[in-house]
């Protein structure tokens, strides 16, 4: 980032649930602010996945620039890491050319990393990665699972059962360290350690956010997520077990068409899957320190926020 910017440069973050509207008023904004805007999305940065990840259009991106769109293919894992390096050193770029960043997205570790820095956690381990795997394939992703809740309660408490990436870092760190990895999370959180504006766009209620959630599935199957899908699925180098395949919408279509069960108990489980991660987002939101909460459906305080920045 560049030192001693002007205040009309500071990044700006955006944050919020899933299907919000963040993307839609960040645009609005970006075109007035004469800004750029960063993705902090973990599922946007692959390429051929954008209906299920609401990507922006090829029309909004020309609108505005925006930067972590597909930058990684779905066979390939891109990391909290990478991305705090990414967006330090675009925020940077774009100050330079005088404009300024937007950071928009609802992938909250993005966000938390990159304010408060990362955990200085060890390296993966191949032969030990390999050892929870085959005791995996014996006793079930549940089972190991049940073993982290015992080791490390915080980190299970925020780790699906079938998330089985998740669940083997979590106990890869333990047996490398002796530490839990939501200890070692713990000590690298630095509250106030982001001097920036940040806005929490969210409806005030969760359930009020429901009705959003439904019509944006709907408009996603009539846009053809399956299609999507498939068309990954026969590129016949992918599997569901991939870090980018397991995202919400994903890996319910290709359980689909595999013959697991149908298209429409797919999205019915798309859904559930939806409303799951938007309350997660709303319990790591309401952590987030010096943030500003506004509901997208208040027009009034909207535009007395953004006043406060569009010239």
């Amino acid at each position: 980032m560049v030192a001693n910017v002007p205040a009309e440069l500071a990044p700006i973050c955006v944050m919020g649930p899933t299907g919000a509207g963040k993307s839609a008023w960040a645009l609005a904004w970006a075109e007035r602010l004469q800004a750029e805007i960063i993705s902090v999305d973990s599922a946007q940065v692959y390429v051929g996945m954008d209906i299920g990840t609401a990507k922006p259009s090829k029309l909004e991106q020309a609108q505005v620039p925006h930067h972590l769109l597909d930058i990684c293919d779905p066979k390939d894992h891109y990391s909290v890491a990478q991305f705090v390096a990414d967006a330090k050193r675009l925020i940077g770029e774009i100050q330079s050319r005088g404009r300024r960043p937007l950071l928009v997205g609802g992938t909250m570790l993005y966000f938390r990393a990159l304010q408060a820095g990362l955990a200085s956690l060890p390296a993966r381990d191949a032969s030990l990665r390999a050892t929870l795997e085959a005791e995996a394939a014996h006793l079930g992703w549940a089972a190991l699972h049940a073993r982290l809740a015992k080791l490390d309660p915080k980190a299970a408490g925020r780790i699906s059962p079938n998330d089985a990436q998740r669940i083997t870092r979590a106990l890869e760190v333990y047996a490398l360290t002796g530490s839990t990895l939501s200890s070692l999370q713990t000590q690298s959180l630095r509250v106030g350690g982001w001097p920036y504006p940040k806005l929490i766009l969210a409806p005030a209620t969760r359930a009020s956010l429901q009705p959003r959630l439904q019509s944006r599935l709907l408009a996603m199957r009539q846009a053809g997520l399956v299609a999507e899908v498939s068309a990954l699925k026969s590129r016949g180098d992918l599997s569901v077990d991939l870090p980018a395949l397991r995202a919400v919408g994903y890996r319910q279509i290709w359980a689909a068409l595999q013959g697991e069960m149908s298209v429409d108990a797919a999205f019915t489980l798309i859904g559930q899957a939806t409303w799951a991660l938007a309350k997660r987002q709303y319990t790591w939101l309401k952590r987030e320190p010096d943030a500003q909460w506004i509901d997208p459906a208040d027009a009034v305080q909207l535009a007395d926020w953004a006043a406060q920045w569009l010239p």
